[in-house]
């Protein structure tokens, strides 16, 4: 009989991309799903915009390939971006028959058809989306089909400390062999085995000042993966989301693309519309452009916020198509259908990760990584709106048919042993974590954010170096919790993330650097890697 703790395989993650591989895997392999939290949390659960696939017989599959790989900047693998986009359809058709309730309009030969909306970037409409809240039309469905499954082990509240190697073990070769868990309901750490783990935690937006992202993307998955020794690609293209709404009671909350792409215009407070100044495609224009137009004129206005304004349409149409961005906003007083609404950017999306080819396989026997966490090569230095959420769906796919094709060839797995605390204590002062944790945030958005220098990129590795110093001894003498161990993972990202715009000389896409505000196709046409035997 399988020890209680062992599984084929623990998928580290509960978004769209966890939850998909989990559905994918069901009934044939022994699967764990860790969850830190409910499943009511989490960036998919946040998605407002909508998965991108070619849905429309006026669209076609080399229109979005070319419209990803402009918006990528140079930095799009073409093979990936074509795979991803091929088996778009056949994605939307999975979700159909997991019951996702997509919206719908009367079709004009009789029928429905997907109502198809427009994101920036994108040259067609080819969003399909569930009102303005796809994101969670997704991962409710998802959920309910998880707990539907019988054999499929779900661990809510529990956070992942670190990954089980050989190597750590003192073995060769090297190879993931399970993970370290944090039971916060038992406030007990727990050791689970498998020859395979999959890293679908998400981005690390918290380890910004201002995020779209909920509290629970700290970069995890990442952090983890970087100290197994894998190889860490493209950190420093952080996509920063342009329209978030600024409010000072409000918890950021993201104001969804497809506002601007049903004609939302960017105004400035005086009135005036900005950003045919910056970009023949206005509103429409890629993230970057959108959110660096939107910092220049509040910079150069002392501004703390512009307008986006989408009055022009009908209250039907914003009542019946952007329901939650209606009624969130109402909260704090600001009716859509009559006035402006006020926004500023947030950090949104990482499209750098962990170096993963389409199935998710990372450099470590045994590691998989898929959804914002890996980096395929689809987004390449800016990824093009919703489609995230087609990369979660297709690498969770992916990754299911490798793992399902190497199971006759899983390891016996070795004794591992368990989590040591015998010389450590109760931490004495929570002060320690709190304080480093708000500084960290605010440097690092002040000066690692959406325009950087070179100046305030050395300031930013100064002070990362030491912050992962004081962090580094409180986590050898202390007893983890939830905050220290996000807290350890969101100072290993922010460094990956520091040295990396350090290495691009450059600007291109999501990184602009006032030192060299040009591309450099000649010396940068290329991804950024970051190994752990580089850095001593």
């Amino acid at each position: 009989m399988p020890h209680p703790r062992d599984f084929d395989v623990i998928i580290i993650g509960s978004g769209a991309a966890g939850l998909s591989l989990a559905l994918e895997l069901a009934g044939t392999l022994r699967v764990c799903v860790l969850s830190k939290a409910g499943l009511d949390e989490g960036a998919t659960l946040y998605a407002q915009g909508g998965v991108s696939a070619v849905m429309d017989d006026n669209d076609s599959i080399e229109s979005h390939v070319e419209d990803t790989l402009i918006a990528g900047a140079g930095l799009c693998h073409r093979d990936v971006v074509e795979q991803i986009v091929r088996e778009g359809r056949e994605r939307i058709d999975w979700l159909m028959r997991q019951g996702v309730p997509f919206t719908t309009q009367p079709a004009p030969a009789g029928g429905v058809e997907f109502h198809l909306t427009r994101e920036g970037g994108h040259s067609a409409r080819r969003v399909v989306h569930a009102a303005d809240a796809t994101g969670r039309a997704i991962e409710s469905t998802l959920a309910a089909r998880v707990h539907e499954k019988s054999g499929l082990v779900l661990l809510e509240n529990h956070i992942a400390i670190d990954l089980i190697t050989l190597g750590k073990l003192g073995r060769t070769p090297d190879r993931c062999v399970g993970v370290y868990v944090l039971d916060r309901n038992a406030h007990a750490v727990r050791t689970l085995r498998a020859p395979v783990c999959v890293l679908a935690t998400g981005g690390a937006g918290k380890v910004y000042l201002y995020t779209t992202n909920p509290d629970v993307a700290s970069g995890d998955g990442i952090a983890m993966a970087w100290r197994a020794g894998c190889a860490i690609a493209n950190m420093e293209f952080v996509q920063f989301h342009p329209t978030c709404l600024y409010h000072p009671k409000a918890k950021t909350f993201l104001l969804t693309e497809a506002l601007r792409g049903e004609g939302g215009r960017l105004l400035l407070p005086n009135g005036e519309p900005f950003m045919e100044r910056f970009d023949p495609r206005k509103e429409l224009a890629p993230r970057d452009i959108v959110a660096r137009a939107i910092d220049h004129e509040m910079k150069r206005l002392g501004s703390e916020h512009v307008y986006l304004d989408v009055t022009h349409k009908s209250p039907d149409f914003l009542l019946s198509h952007f329901p939650t961005v209606h009624s969130r906003c109402l909260e704090y007083g600001i009716d859509i259908t009559k006035e402006p609404i006020p926004v500023v950017p947030a950090a949104h999306y990482f499209c750098g990760g962990v170096v993963t080819d389409v199935a998710g396989r990372t450099s470590l026997p045994g590691l998989f990584a898929i959804g914002e966490t890996g980096c395929t090569g689809l987004h390449g230095a800016n990824r093009m709106a919703s489609n995230s959420l087609l990369e979660c769906l297709v690498t969770a796919k992916s990754a299911a048919r490798s793992i399902l094709g190497q199971r006759s060839e899983f390891p016996t797995l070795p004794p591992v042993p368990d989590w040591d605390e015998s010389q450590v204590t109760d931490a004495d002062e929570e002060v320690v974590v709190s304080h480093n944790w708000d500084e960290l945030r605010r440097f690092m958005w002040d000066y690692v954010g959406i325009v950087r220098s070179t100046k305030r990129l050395e300031r930013a590795r100064h002070r990362v170096q030491l912050l992962h110093s004081e962090i580094g001894e409180f986590y050898a003498n202390f007893r983890v919790t939830s905050d220290l161990i996000e807290l350890r993972n969101l100072v290993q990202v922010a460094d990956l993330v520091i040295r990396s715009a350090l290495k691009r000389k450059e600007s291109r896409g999501l990184h602009f650097t006032l030192d060299h505000p040009e591309p450099d196709d000649k010396n940068y046409r290329r991804d950024t890697i970051l190994r752990a035997g580089d850095f001593s």
